[in-house]
């Protein structure tokens, strides 16, 4: 199974899935028997790395809120130390 295949929440994969909706429109019953399944492997390939940026780029995100929070943590501590 795939996610759904919408172009614009896919940008990276829009020539693959135009080309994977075409092949199935172009092949109603030989899609059934493989006519697309290179395709659909290529769409899959492309999926994961996607989703490797995306994590990657969560990653990154999430390290700089935990350094932010860390920070705001230590000046909390210090007011409380003066206060």
């Amino acid at each position: 199974m795939h996610p759904p295949l919408t172009l614009h929440r896919h940008p990276m994969c829009a020539e693959i899935i135009e080309a994977f909706q075409k092949c199935h429109v172009d092949h109603p019953v030989k899609k059934f028997f493989g006519e697309c399944t290179d395709l659909k492997i290529k769409l899959d390939q492309c999926f994961r790395q996607e989703k490797a940026l995306k994590r990657k780029a969560n990653f990154e995100e999430s390290k700089k809120f935990k350094e932010r929070l860390q920070a705001y943590k230590r000046e909390m501590a210090e007011q409380d130390k003066e206060s």
